[in-house]
């Protein structure tokens, strides 16, 4: 099992908006507005690395207003 954080840096104002399509996304398991460097923390959990891997390229890179990803992998 994958499990990652993805930190989301988006258009100003589009916080609530992006939020609400994430959690309609398979395999992401939350989805938070935070404060700081970034806008939206992403909770998600995949099979596979490649799983992962599609999820945060395609999937969450490619919504509209999202400006900028860091991943951050947990090690089990």
């Amino acid at each position: 099992m994958e499990k990652s954080y993805v930190l989301i840096g988006c258009e100003l104002g589009a916080e609530n908006e992006i939020v609400e399509k994430l959690k309609k996304i398979d395999k992401v398991k939350d989805a938070r507005v935070v404060y700081g460097d970034y806008d939206i923390v992403v909770e998600a959990e995949a099979d596979t690395e490649s799983q992962m891997d599609n999820l945060i390229t395609k999937r969450i890179r490619q919504l509209s207003k999202v400006r900028s990803t860091m991943t951050l992998g947990v090690v089990s």
